[in-house]
């Protein structure tokens, strides 16, 4: 079999509540075709905020180890010089790679994707952007849409150009191509084009009509945002390259469910007023939050080729992708520095046999700000924060609502030690030249 193609997609601020599949008013029939015809990750870890969930995927290492300002989102770079990404691991086995969207893990066009791996780069070098103007927040990195480094102005609605020019390069690909693609929906400033707000016109979502507005806004930037998915499918049909290319969809973090009026003022330009967003239901938290309606988004792998259809109930982490890749690509990779994930692919497989067997019993962990944490270990998982800690059994309590810690001291002891032992791991690949 011919090396397949590899399409990484992660929605930006998308939550658990916010595709259809999960019972949404939102439509994201494309969204929902992967997930029908595919490996739906009904346990998919990620980070609380935009960075370190950028940061793991492209490294297989807790975001932490770079440094308490690779936790949360930044615009200082975050990787050393020269390290070895999951990019340059494509390179190094002869695909051409690309990355179409938010960078965000170093905004400076001195440390453009280009500089880790990547043979073209494009969108926005910082976090999220006005979709139209395409600027970021007020300050050094206002301006940040780019092509290969270079700053450039475009007209046009970012998810459209973004999916626009992923297509055009994938058109041009000869041999085989990792396309990893980071859109800047849904992220504030929420803003959708008229004829897909247009969808929702008819219907009332909520009794408030400022409630109401702001959603169907809401939910028209996610439903042009599966449309452009659903564009990226229909090439790979058109081209022939379905069953040898593998498309994993994911979001970064849980939604911003309450009204992120001091965010939004930060940007350009004029910005409506948005009192209701996304959804993380039934899960509890939000973005920025350790728990589960924060770190635990949709996710989804379609490989029609080699995939059958089932959900993974089994929890993993964004973390697990690079040495998931690496497996495949059979490709030598170095001694140094160990992963944090591990290689997931019999498990897509269920190939029982090469699965393993203490895979329940593997550790996640999360820091954020290098003063709240979270780890689990099987069905148990500690949230530690400046209020106090948090016990809870996943198993028997998915929705973290009680609290085990005076129930259960010597878990909690036990994990809060395994927290320990993990934050000592932290900050060995900070780069020299962070403050």
């Amino acid at each position: 079999m011919d090396k397949p193609n590899v399409m990484f997609v992660l929605a930006d601020d998308l939550g658990w509540g916010d595709v259809s599949y999960h019972g949404s008013a939102i439509q994201t029939p494309n969204i929902d075709r992967m997930a029908q015809t595919g490996v739906q990750l009904d346990c998919h870890y990620v980070c609380p905020v935009c960075t370190p969930t950028r940061a793991s995927l492209l490294t297989g290492r807790y975001a932490s180890r770079f440094g308490k300002h690779a936790t949360v989102p930044s615009n200082q770079p975050v990787f050393p010089d020269g390290y070895w990404t999951m990019a340059q691991m494509f390179k190094d086995a002869g695909y051409t790679t690309g990355l179409f969207g938010k960078w965000h893990l170093g905004s400076d066009p001195e440390f453009f994707p280009g500089m880790y791996g990547f043979d073209y780069s494009y969108g926005s070098l910082a976090g999220g952007i006005d979709p139209y103007t395409h600027r970021y927040k007020r300050g050094p990195y206002t301006f940040t849409w780019h092509r290969n480094g270079t700053l450039i102005e475009e007209r046009g609605h970012a998810t459209d150009l973004i999916t626009r020019e992923a297509l055009d390069w994938l058109q041009e690909q000869e041999n085989p191509w990792f396309c990893y693609i980071p859109y800047t929906a849904v992220h504030i400033p929420v803003r959708a084009p008229e004829e897909w707000v247009d969808h929702y016109s008819t219907a009332q979502y909520d009794a408030d009509s400022d409630r109401d507005r702001s959603f169907k806004t809401y939910a028209a930037y996610t439903s042009h945002m599966d449309y452009c998915i659903g564009k990226l499918m229909e090439f790979l049909k058109c081209s022939d390259q379905t069953d040898n290319t593998i498309v994993v969809f994911a979001s970064d973090n849980g939604a911003v469910t309450i009204n992120p009026k001091q965010d939004i003022a930060k940007y350009p330009g004029r910005h409506d007023d948005t009192p209701r967003l996304g959804s993380n239901y039934p899960l509890r938290g939000h973005k920025a939050q350790l728990y589960e309606g924060g770190i635990r988004t949709p996710g989804i792998v379609s490989w029609p080729g080699r995939l059958k259809p089932f959900k993974l109930e089994e929890p993993i982490n964004i973390v697990d992708w690079m040495p998931t890749f690496a497996a495949l690509l059979d490709c030598p990779v170095p001694e140094d520095p160990k992963w944090d994930g591990v290689n997931i692919l019999p498990l897509l497989l269920k190939d029982k046999e090469k699965g393993n067997e203490e895979y329940p019993q593997r550790l996640f962990y999360w820091d954020l700000t290098h003063d709240r944490f979270a780890l689990r270990q099987g069905d148990w998982k500690l949230i530690v924060h400046r209020e106090g800690q948090e016990l809870f059994n996943l198993r028997e309590d998915p929705l973290e609502e009680h609290n085990q810690v005076s129930n259960f001291p010597k878990i909690a002891e036990q994990l809060m030690a395994k927290i320990k032992e993990q934050h000592s791991l932290d900050d060995m690949a900070e780069r020299s030249d962070i403050n």
